[in-house]
């Protein structure tokens, strides 16, 4: 049987926020069986803690923020990849701020938090949440799409005519039967072009983004040094990121998902309209490890 997971002690973490500039005190605490990931602003007393659910994604510039009656929370999608990675169902998150830090920009920070902190397994069987038939959603010419599997599969295909961007390096599938995510996804880096810099700040937005937490292109090459972690880090980061964005269902999924040229409102959408269907999808849990498919016997052992 496998069980649902939460966190051994508490752990705190300080950094930027990516979008707001702003310092930022980050705080992981365990949490029952059932609870589920659930967000609260510490310097808001007043306001309430909320669940995490695809409803609650309310603006998707750039990131994923969770907004309840005018509280937001956001760039959430980098936590909830290293959450889904390592197994993680029921945690209370802390932070006293508008949104998460960015911290490198990957999620590995977070996955070194976790293991930190310990992970212990409850004695609740873990649900999932298995796709019966095929769903898609459309804009423009981009796409993403759940289809059913016996496992859990991600392809993504990315499309930037930039020197930087190997047409080699654009699309990648990983199935996480064959693949480790700590390993293979935690460390790919978000990225963005330097000639957008001006206009998004004057937005409101990338505030705190810089070389120590972002891989920053010119109209050539990638300025950081040292280069890429992966030569297709760009389609990797987009893979952690889609990762985040579906496990905001709250649940891990069944099922491959795909997409072309997808983002944080396209998977918001996808999940939406999963949900929509309540004849597309079946909450499942395994009594009997001979029954729980082949992507899920490699979730990590309970001693990293």
């Amino acid at each position: 049987m496998f069980l649902q997971r939460t966190l051994k002690s508490t752990i705190r973490a300080t950094g930027v926020g990516l979008h707001s500039g702003e310092k930022v005190t980050l705080t992981l605490r365990p949490a029952a069986a059932d609870h589920g990931i659930v967000f609260q602003r510490s310097d808001l007393p007043e306001s309430k803690p909320f669940k995490v659910g695809p409803d609650l994604v309310n603006d998707t510039r750039l990131s994923s923020t969770l907004v309840q009656d005018g509280v937001r929370v956001g760039t959430i999608e980098h936590l909830m990849s290293a959450f889904a990675g390592l197994g993680i169902d029921n945690v209370i998150v802390d932070v006293d701020a508008p949104e998460m830090p960015i911290m490198d920009g990957s999620a590995a920070p977070f996955i070194y938090l976790l293991q930190s902190a310990g992970i212990r397994e409850l004695n609740k069987p873990k649900q999932f949440v298995r796709v019966l038939k095929p769903i898609e959603v459309h804009d423009g010419d981009k796409w993403v799409k759940f289809e059913p599997h016996d496992g859990y599969k991600v392809a993504l295909t990315i499309d930037f005519q930039h020197p930087a961007f190997k047409k080699s390096a654009q699309t990648i599938e990983i199935d996480f039967a064959e693949s480790n995510y700590v390993s293979e996804i935690a460390r790919a880096r978000t990225f963005g072009f330097i000639h957008e810099v001006e206009y998004l700040r004057a937005n409101g937005l990338a505030r705190g983004g810089n070389m120590d937490n972002a891989v920053v292109i010119d109209e050539f090459r990638v300025l950081n040094d040292g280069g890429l972690r992966f030569e297709d880090e760009f389609v990797r980061h987009k893979i952690l990121d889609a990762i985040g964005d579906l496990y905001i269902l709250g649940y891990p999924l069944i099922a491959a998902f795909s997409g072309y040229k997808s983002g944080h409102a396209m998977n918001n959408k996808l999940l939406r309209a999963l949900l929509a269907d309540r004849d597309s999808y079946e909450l499942v849990t395994f009594d009997d490890d001979a029954h729980v498919p082949s992507s899920f016997h490699d979730l990590p052992p309970l001693s990293i």
